[in-house]
């Protein structure tokens, strides 16, 4: 009989949830994870210190409040590191604590350590003190160990002066000039984030364009925000080499360009940690990035071994992740599986957020959908004038043929929040009619939706008029 029902690689939310509900369908489950690595790269390194720092920043810069009582506004003059730093590592104590207590509540075993292969039952754990492996079986196995920063090997990465996104909150002071390389989600999160705290901030993407899946309107809506905040960017553009120096780092650009900063932040994507995993005893490989092929069941080639979460490539966000994660336990403990909805908003933690769900107007338009766009702006709503919000802006792309609504695309302030009254819609193949009718409390932003709905029935109207008089 083997030593558990199911083992989870990982702590982070895939196997969290992986791990909780293989425990509530009444399986042996243990977690193997690092002790100072309790909750995985989202809770130590991730997703919820950058999202608290970017909390912090807002608060500390005033910049949401800069609208109402001027551009010179700041609720503290001189931010240090420091002021940064300390409500980060109060929100990672606090979410600590957390996990650690539902695992307790639902009887998961912790077993502290770096987990491998030994065969495809058997996993040995090495544990933090690099003691004697000590080996594990099971008949069911979770691989949930994320990814970690790219790292290209042309680059001297030094943690102070060229930094990966894990170092980058490590930093000793908040730099007067920084060059972010790559402008996918990390990148520009970081970006506007330093440009907010008064940082020079410069972007080198090769691409002609940043957020490439994201709609073209609101990336332009974004890129005008920060290029207020004086970002430059330098789009086709490749770097050729990094120069640390004294006073700190020269860019240089294939194009024969030379940008000097204190900092360099290379944002190459991510790889998944799987080195260490030894996939090959189990009959397992990973692919150039370090992610595991699975099925629609999160299963791998080996029918026993799930993988979930970012290691397993796109989408690569803590909320799908923690859906894999409870999907792949009830599969492989023999419990009925629904598929993961079709429709996971994206959430972009910029300044201002971004955030969407369903179709873009390029992708209706490739694949012909007629549709109409009704778009309601923040500073035509009352919330928008009390909160100080000009710029945010809603955007609904409805069906001409059906109303039905097609996709929700969100820039603003909550904009992580509202986007999920327009999920919800289209999850249940609601029509714009819907939003037309509904009363939405006023004064808030979720009344963008009315409005909007409104913009495009007026339109739909119009067409449908000229259409009957022909």
């Amino acid at each position: 009989m083997a030593d558990f029902d199911v083992v989870v690689l990982g702590s982070g939310p895939g196997g969290q949830k992986a791990a909780i509900a293989a425990a509530k369908l009444g399986k042996r489950v243990a977690i193997v994870e690092k002790r100072h690595m309790i909750g995985g790269v989202c809770i130590n390194t991730g997703t919820i210190p950058s999202k608290t720092l970017r909390e912090a920043v807002l608060y500390l810069t005033g910049l949401n409040q800069r609208e109402l009582y001027g551009a010179s506004y700041r609720v503290k003059e001189e931010i240090t590191v420091a002021d940064l730093g300390m409500r980060t590592q109060h929100v990672i104590g606090r979410e600590i604590q957390v996990i650690r207590s539902q695992l307790a509540r639902n009887h998961v075993t912790v077993l502290h350590g770096t987990g491998r292969f030994l065969d495809p039952h058997t996993i040995g754990i090495t544990h933090d003190d690099e003691s004697a492996e000590k080996k594990v079986t099971a008949e069911k196995i979770v691989i949930a160990t994320g990814t970690s920063p790219a790292r290209p090997d042309s680059v001297e990465f030094d943690g102070r002066t060229v930094i990966d996104s894990d170092a980058i909150l490590h930093l000793e002071q908040v730099p007067e000039t920084l060059v972010v390389v790559g402008a996918g989600v990390i990148g520009i999160e970081y970006a506007s984030m330093f440009a907010a705290l008064g940082t020079k901030v410069t972007v080198v993407e090769r691409r002609e364009r940043m957020l490439e899946f994201c709609d073209l309107e609101i990336v332009e809506a974004l890129k005008y925000h920060l290029r207020d905040l004086a970002v430059t960017f330098r789009f086709g553009e490749n770097v050729a080499a990094v120069e640390r120096r004294p006073g700190g780092a020269l860019t240089l650009l294939e194009s024969g360009k030379k940008i000097p900063a204190d900092c360099v932040m290379y944002s190459a994507g991510r790889q998944g940690k799987t080195t260490e995993l030894c996939l090959e005893a189990a009959g397992l490989a990973a692919d150039a990035r370090g992610r595991i092929k699975v099925d629609e069941n999160y299963a791998t080639p080996v029918p026993h071994i799930y993988a979930v979460g970012d290691v397993i490539g796109f989408p690569a966000l803590a909320a799908t992740s923690m859906e894999q994660g409870r999907l792949a336990a009830q599969h492989a403990c023999g419990e009925p599986v629904e598929e993961l909805a079709d429709l996971p908003p994206i959430g972009i933690y910029t300044i201002p957020e971004i955030s969407f769900v369903g179709k873009s107007e390029d992708e209706l338009t490739r694949d012909k959908i007629p549709f109409e766009v009704g778009i309601s702006r923040y500073r035509e709503l009352a919330r928008g004038q009390i909160i100080g919000d000009s710029y945010g802006m809603l955007k609904l792309l409805v069906s001409s043929e059906d109303r039905r609504l097609l996709g929700v695309h969100v820039f603003g302030t909550g904009a992580t929040e509202l986007v999920h009254i327009g999920q919800t819609v289209m999850g249940c193949g609601g029509t714009v009619d819907y939003l037309v009718n509904a009363v939405f409390n006023y004064p808030t932003l979720a009344e963008s939706y009315k409005v909007a709905a409104l913009d495009a029935m007026n339109k739909m109207r119009v067409v449908a008029r000229l259409t009957a008089g022909m």
